[in-house]
């Protein structure tokens, strides 16, 4: 065991001081659910036609009516068509009326929304027809910010410190997602929302590896868990506040304000120990341990705070090292097809049939008992089994919805309810047991690297729900047989369960166990030894 998790034992693995962390890495949970889902209520379902208001210089006295039944075609079920229009013509209305105009074009001077509903992304930014792909796109730049924040905030959390990264994204957080509600263009928008995507995944990572440095191995499943069913809260907090507020730009500031409630973090979120250690910045770590053990109320042994820290490591050394490269890779594929599953259903909400507000609720609610039985689960059987048996089984559900048929869409949202809920406790799975493979001291990078990993999979997923206009079966064939597929690999890996973390690079081996606990040498039996070794060694 390390000095710094020997330090830890003594301060106490889960007492006030802990609570209190959680406690914060809770908070900002709440908010980054909205930002990954709000985009699906702000683009509703909204009728619409093709802008003909050219007719209206020939014929000004026209009723509505009259105007649309001499400048829209028809559909084969006899409704008006929303994407083309009949050309101009220079004629008078009489010819029109006489003749009729039969040449076709797409809408050339944009849409007209009849319904009086309150602007949406599809009203302001008129994303119908050839632009209608521009929403799925814009959900993948949200998930590119995502890939992006993995990419520079993994490595910096381990450069800089795990506070300032958290500081940092919360600012950036709460300063592009108020701005959004103030875009001219959609390009904009969605450039602010890649940088809101960062955020989201800077907050996300590092949070938790400020948690699973703190809390003793015992309690680290409740509170890493704890924080994701407040995501799962924030999800239906979402549902909630799109029903009541239809505005898409007060309700992008109604979701994204409260952040700026969380800058008190900086006069109250401690710094990672262990990482202050890897480090060797020894006082300051000296200086945190010592809080801690006061606000727990107990008491370290001075000795215990001048033990040798363990060496920095190298982020290389994540595919140099053999033992970490088996690793690295296996987490890589698991966090990528979780990201595929969990978001390919997530973002699929409003094709499954049903209420788009119910679906979403019920998909938060979901989350819960997924995240909560997460917490009994890996205590019962472990960390590499249940990784594999939650991949395995969001695989198969998602392969069974492509058999079921379309006109039975309370089926299809209950199997999709129930991938969602394998798929959510698989990746909460994955966050505990990345966190536990990876050493302290290349931790953040490699969860970082797995951060980026699912972020791909976000940025591919909603992509991939385009391909539904050649087969509809491509996308759940493709979410379903991956998962399988890699939930088979994690078998590879070692179990975590009972183990205290590792903190340098070395040979990766965790501290001995009996059953499911880690076997204790106290410090006095340690220093024994080492005497004991030492005079052997004089002899």
């Amino acid at each position: 065991m390390s000095g710094v998790g020997e330090i830890l034992k003594t301060v106490g693995e889960f007492g006030p001081f802990q609570k209190w962390l959680v406690l914060f890495t809770l908070l900002p949970c709440f908010t980054l659910s909205f930002h990954q889902f709000c985009q699906l209520f702000m683009v509703p379902d909204e009728p619409h036609h093709c802008n003909t208001s050219w007719i209206r210089a020939i014929g000004p006295n026209l009723t509505e009516e009259e105007q649309l039944n001499l400048t829209l075609p028809r559909d084969a079920n006899g409704e008006y068509e929303q994407c083309s229009m009949y050309s101009p013509v220079d004629w008078d209305l009489d010819s029109i009326v006489a003749y009729g105009l039969n040449a076709t074009e797409k809408c050339s001077s944009g849409w007209v929304y009849p319904s009086a509903q309150a602007p949406s992304l599809l009203t302001e930014f008129d994303l119908v027809c050839d632009r209608k792909d521009l929403n799925d796109i814009s959900q993948s730049v949200y998930m590119l910010g995502m890939f992006l924040g993995a990419m520079i905030f993994g490595p910096l959390s381990d450069r800089i410190g795990r506070r300032p990264v958290i500081l940092i994204s919360i600012f950036l957080q709460g300063l592009f997602g108020v701005a959004i509600a103030f875009v001219p263009h959609f390009d904009v928008y969605m450039a602010f929302r890649c940088v809101v995507g960062a955020s989201v995944s800077g907050i996300t990572m590092t949070i938790l590896s400020l948690a699973t440095e703190w809390v003793g191995v015992s309690q680290r499943p409740k509170a890493v868990l704890t924080s994701h069913c407040c995501f799962a809260i924030g999800q239906m907090i979402l549902a909630g506040l799109s029903y009541g507020i239809h505005n898409w730009r007060l309700l992008q500031i109604t979701g994204s304000a409260p952040v700026f409630a969380l800058f008190f973090y900086i006069w109250v979120l401690p710094e990672s120990a262990r990482w202050l250690v890897i480090k060797g910045r020894i006082e300051e770590a000296k200086k945190v341990l010592q809080k801690a053990a006061s606000i727990n109320k107990r008491t370290i042994p001075p000795e215990l705070l001048e033990q040798v820290p363990p060496k920095p490591g190298n982020p290389l050394d994540l595919f140099r090292k053999k033992h970490l490269l088996k690793v690295t890779l296996i987490m890589l594929c698991t966090w990528f097809v979780n990201s595929l599953v969990y978001y390919g259903l997530s973002l699929n909400v409003t094709n499954f049939g049903l209420d788009i507000y119910l679906t979403q609720l019920a998909f938060g609610a979901v989350e819960i008992p997924a995240r909560i039985g997460c917490i009994f689960v890996l205590q019962r059987f472990g960390r590499k089994k249940t990784q594999a048996v939650l991949l395995i089984l969001s695989g198969l559900v998602c392969l069974i919805i492509i058999g079921i048929p379309e006109d039975q869409p309370v089926v299809i949202t209950v199997m999709a309810i129930i991938g969602k809920f394998a798929a959510t406790a698989s990746f909460s799975t994955s966050y505990i047991y990345s966190a536990e493979l990876f050493p302290t001291a290349v931790r953040q990078t490699g969860v970082g690297l797995c951060s980026m990993s699912a972020r791909l999979a976000g940025t591919m997923a909603p992509l991939m729900l385009l391909l539904e206009r050649y087969n509809p079966a491509i996308p759940m064939a493709i979410f379903g047989s991956t998962p399988v597929v890699v939930g088979l690999l994690c078998f590879l890996l070692r179990e975590t369960h009972g183990t205290d973390l590792v903190d340098d690079t070395g040979d990766g081996c965790p501290p001995a166990q009996v059953g499911n606990q880690p076997v204790k040498m106290p410090t006095a039996m340690v220093a024994k030894t080492m005497s004991a070794q030492r005079a052997l060694t004089s002899s």
